[in-house]
């Protein structure tokens, strides 16, 4: 009996991209433990970027500061990042992707990618990306099958590495259904706990949860989102739009801790060329901007404020000056700053619609 051709979403995850990029370098890399943060030096200050699964046995993971990664591998390969060439293997990857027939390709970042497509055996079609991809860029992925974007992208946890793994509604309770909300792709440790409250703690009991109860908590936008997340329901297309950033942001992290107001004022104003620069070269307005700072030891606060006037530099600068001077603490040592500008989406001027604030 010929199965029916049906449309389906794959969610397709490079396994430790950044590592496998950095093996491919360097093979003899290839069963150590590697790390790539910062300059690859531990007693800088930085965070790690990626490790490789040998690194993670260890309990080494993404935005871990370098210098406790070491501690935890001592004999670990520290790596610096090399972004160009990550960026370099990343379009290859997705170049791949969009030559697979029939593939509609949503790409959700350097090592990603959503892959919409109509066929009567999603996991023939499934392995066949992964030996194009493997084929072409040597490097190996794992593929979530799904019949929505969320259950696809859910289910590649279950394949990786290397392997593929289909979720649908007719299996999606059987998987997840015990499992915490905290496992669910857009609900994090800080939406568990809020919905932990209301003695929603499983993934079963968000789905069956009164969406009165969750617009009372979350609002009347985001608190359906989360009961649609709890039952895996949500879009079922791949939009191949190309991605539109609503800002633009850049951080430092300072190797030795800012204390004078003259310091945190330079290092300001140097964020604000950059960033501002980011959107001249886009050609598009400032409409808000999102202070970041990190007091010595770790102590992570963000402020927000709109810019009154969207086209003017001097009025962004102005709003960054001021939103600075109210929040920055003048006694306590600033280890880090970072700046975010946000830009009008096209949808904006709709009546009604509020812009989403964006963040790191």
């Amino acid at each position: 009996m010929t199965r029916p051709v049906r449309p389906w979403v794959l969610h397709v995850d490079l396994d430790q991209f950044i590592a496998a990029v950095e093996i491919l370098r360097r093979p003899e890399l290839a069963g150590r433990p590697v790390i790539v943060g910062g300059r690859g030096d531990p007693t800088e200050r930085a965070v790690v970027s990626t490790a490789s699964y040998e690194a993670r046995e260890f309990g080494v993971g993404s935005g871990m500061p370098l210098r406790i990664a070491a501690r935890k591998v001592p004999d670990a390969v520290i790596l610096p990042v090399d972004a160009d060439t990550y960026l370099a293997a990343s379009d290859e990857v997705m170049a791949t992707l969009r030559a697979q027939p029939g593939a509609t390709v949503q790409v959700l970042g350097w090592d990603e990618a959503f892959v919409g497509v109509e066929t009567d055996d999603p996991e023939a079609y499934a392995r066949g990306v992964q030996r194009a991809v493997l084929d072409r860029t040597e490097l190996h992925c794992s593929v979530g099958i799904g019949d929505t974007l969320v259950r696809a992208k859910v289910a590649t946890g279950f394949g990786k590495p290397r392997g593929v793994f289909r979720l649908t509604a007719e299996n999606w309770l059987d998987v997840m259904g015990a499992r915490p909300t905290k496992d669910l792709w857009g609900v994090g440790t800080k939406i568990s706990r809020r919905l932990a409250t209301h003695g929603i703690t499983t993934v079963a009991e968000l789905a069956a949860a009164d969406p009165g109860v969750l617009a009372a908590e979350f609002g009347p936008r985001m608190g359906p989102w989360y009961g649609e997340l709890g039952r895996g329901d949500g879009a079922r297309v791949v939009d191949d739009t190309p991605w539109v950033a609503r800002g633009h942001s850049r951080e430092t992290t300072y190797q030795r801790d800012l204390v004078e107001p003259g310091e945190v004022d330079a290092a300001l104003h140097v964020l604000f060329e950059q960033v501002w620069a980011d959107l001249v070269a886009e050609g598009r307005p400032a409409i808000g901007v999102t202070l970041k700072v990190r007091y010595a030891p770790f102590i992570t606060t963000t402020h927000q404020r709109r810019i009154p006037s969207a086209s003017d530099r001097e009025a962004a600068l102005a709003t960054v000056e001021a939103l600075a001077a109210d929040r920055i603490e003048p006694e306590r040592p600033v280890r880090l700053l970072g700046l975010r500008l946000e830009m009008p989406m096209p949808d904006d001027a709709r009546e009604g619609h509020t812009p989403t604030r964006g963040g790191w």
